[in-house]
């Protein structure tokens, strides 16, 4: 009888009679050339080095979008470009459903606004004044600097600077919203949302608030004491807001400061994290100014001179100068 054969014993396989694989894998590419590509060099420079890439354009009096430093060196034919700023477009009852619009263009930034009329009851304390409630949303499709979910902290805080500039200004008087006194008033919720971010959407949505509650008109309203119902005419047209005079409607100038250096009006979405400092300039008729916000020193140093200055001022006398232009552009150009 044969030994058996052990299972671990390895066995010799049988030789093949199929012919060999001719298949071949494709050629590697060739890697990019990353020295010959200034695009992808200067893109990559910016993303791991962003504080010193500003600083290279700023050396050479430029901004990285293309603006000037200096306000003189600015010969750009758009008035909204001089003094730093970015060109402004502006295009008023866009929204057929809303009861006001506006949509606003600060460059790149876009915030289109609209106003919706709701009747409701007055508080005790103010028995004939009505309700202004503005709110400005950041949505995720805007930027990817936000993420969906529950409105975020600057949205929110952005939100309650809008309505305190709101309020400061005296824009809308809230007792021309009372119905019926003590039993009817006017709410107005002025929703703001961002539809591309790149940066200053303060500006930009307080500038399309404003222009919203411009182009806002609501219909006759009657409050039946029998009833206690409240009826809107459909018949009878709609009349304006009773909005104070043009002139002393508000206008926010916002700007960074970037290394106690230089001062950046109407910062783009890269700048804005840069800037060690910012001020924010509403103002109203005469240079008036009716809020002001500012984070961080705003003491500016002077290289050539070795001195400091204050940055505030000068803030303050560019914010001047760009609510002219703002006031011929946006609200005598409409003619809303």
């Amino acid at each position: 009888m044969p030994p058996l054969k052990s299972p671990y014993t390895p066995t010799t396989p049988a030789p093949s009679t199929s012919t060999p694989s001719t298949s071949t894998f494709p050629a590697p590419t060739a890697p990019t050339n990353y020295e010959s590509n200034p695009k992808l060099k200067a893109a990559v420079f910016q993303r791991l080095h962003p504080e010193v890439y500003l600083s290279k354009y700023l050396a050479e009096g430029v901004r990285v979008d293309g603006r000037s430093l200096d306000d003189d060196d600015d010969d750009d034919d758009d008035e909204t470009e001089r003094n730093g700023f970015r060109s402004v477009y502006v295009n008023v009852g866009s929204i057929s459903t809303a009861d006001g619009s506006a949509l606003v263009r600060l460059g790149d930034t876009t915030i289109v606004c609209g106003v919706k009329a709701e009747i409701s009851e007055p508080e005790l304390d103010n028995p004939n004044e009505g309700f202004l409630v503005p709110n400005l949303d950041l949505p995720a499709m805007c930027s990817p600097k936000f993420k969906p979910g529950p409105p975020s902290d600057e949205a929110q805080i952005l939100s309650e600077r809008l309505n305190q500039a709101l309020v400061a200004s005296s824009i809308l008087p809230l007792s021309s919203l009372c119905i019926h006194r003590g039993k009817a008033v006017w709410t107005l919720y002025v929703d703001a949302t961002c539809i591309n971010y790149d940066g200053n959407a303060f500006d930009a949505a307080l500038l399309a608030m404003v222009l919203a509650l411009k182009n806002t008109k609501l219909p006759e309203a009657t409050y039946n004491p029998e009833t206690g119902a409240t009826l809107c005419s459909r018949a009878k047209p709609r009349s304006p807001l009773a909005l104070t005079s043009i002139d002393t409607l508000p206008v926010a100038s916002s700007f960074g400061i970037f290394n106690s250096k230089h001062i950046l009006p109407d910062t783009t979405s890269f700048e804005e994290p840069l800037c060690q400092s910012s001020i924010s300039v509403v103002l109203a008729a005469k240079g008036k100014i009716v809020a002001l916000t500012q984070y961080g020193s705003v003491t500016l140093m002077n290289a050539e001179e070795g001195s400091e200055q204050d940055a505030l001022k000068l803030c303050i006398e560019k914010a001047k100068k760009r609510r002219e232009v703002i006031m011929k552009k946006a609200f005598t150009q409409t003619g809303s």
